[in-house]
């Protein structure tokens, strides 16, 4: 089982004719997944990677059958693209593009009120499901299928504790990259609910960082209900300057979150496991899976 996507998800990818749309379609295609179909105006009727190109997303839903978007495209275009494939009801949109104005996702954000679109992105990694679906920039090459689901707003520490859980016996069943910009789509509560709902995810990693709120959100979730699954939390940046902005996470205090070490607190007193360092994070997951 997984979360979102799996071996049927169908999957477009808007802005497949660019350099970064070509290499990424073609690690997924390669990876396995099912990729069904390009869209760029203008290049409706051609074909791209063996696949067939549509002028928009709505011909390429009703042609292919598509559920899923990769969207990869520039940031100015990039709000557009997701209102399109919103617009079109896909299930998932993935978006892996970077600095997208921030004015323009709060035009996305009231697109996704009421759809039936489950957003991942923008600033993101995208999402793994192991031997089944990759949408978006993930490494494959240490995923292994298995019990743990992992979320994360780091694309690095992701790639870390992914091959350091495949080289420990812990295989994944879906891997999320929420995206690391304020605002975006799904968050870590909502990735939780998802995989508490999966009876094949054993237990749960949730990699978070300063900055932002999601943290707090998922240890209010937490804390409201017996979750019923083991959750290992990294909370990193515990010895960033207060005040100074650190990448991407934005950790300056006036745009609001919790310090590392609050956040940290906050998920000890709703249930979670607390990993220090990204290796404690396996040796966490072992001893509450009763493999230690």
């Amino acid at each position: 089982m997984s979360i979102l996507v799996n071996k049927d998800t169908k999957v477009i990818v808007q802005g497949m004719t660019g350099r970064a749309g070509t290499f990424y379609a073609d690690q997924g295609m390669r990876y396995g997944t099912n990729y069904v179909g390009g869209v760029r105006p203008g290049r409706g009727g051609t074909s791209h990677l063996g696949l067939p190109m549509f002028h928009d997303v709505a011909s390429a839903k009703s042609e292919t059958g598509a559920n899923a978007s990769l969207v990869i495209v520039p940031a100015p275009n990039a709000a557009d693209a997701m209102i399109e494939a919103i617009e079109a009801e896909l299930d998932v949109v993935v978006c892996v593009t970077e600095r997208v104005p921030q004015h323009d996702m709060a035009r996305v954000k009231r697109a996704l009120n009421g759809s039936k679109t489950v957003l991942i992105g923008p600033n993101s990694q995208g999402i793994l499901t192991p031997e089944q679906c990759k949408i978006g920039v993930m490494p494959t090459k240490e995923a292994k299928a298995g019990g743990v689901g992992i979320v994360s707003r780091s694309a690095s520490l992701t790639s870390e504790i992914l091959a350091n859980c495949s080289a420990a016996g812990l295989g994944q069943s879906t891997t999320v990259g929420i995206g690391g910009d304020a605002l975006h789509g799904i968050g870590f509560a909502d990735c939780l609910k998802l995989f508490r709902e999966d009876d094949d995810t054993e237990a749960v990693v949730l990699i978070g960082e300063i900055g932002g709120r999601e943290e707090e959100e998922a240890a209010d979730y937490l804390a409201s209900e017996s979750y019923g699954k083991p959750v290992v939390s990294l909370v990193v940046g515990r010895h960033a300057p207060e005040g100074r902005r650190m990448g991407h996470a934005g950790t300056l205090s006036a745009v609001g979150g919790l310090s590392a070490a609050d956040k940290i607190a906050r998920l000890r007193s709703a249930g979670s496991r607390i990993a220090d360092t990204p290796p404690d994070v396996v040796t966490e997951v072992l001893a509450a899976t009763g493999r230690a």
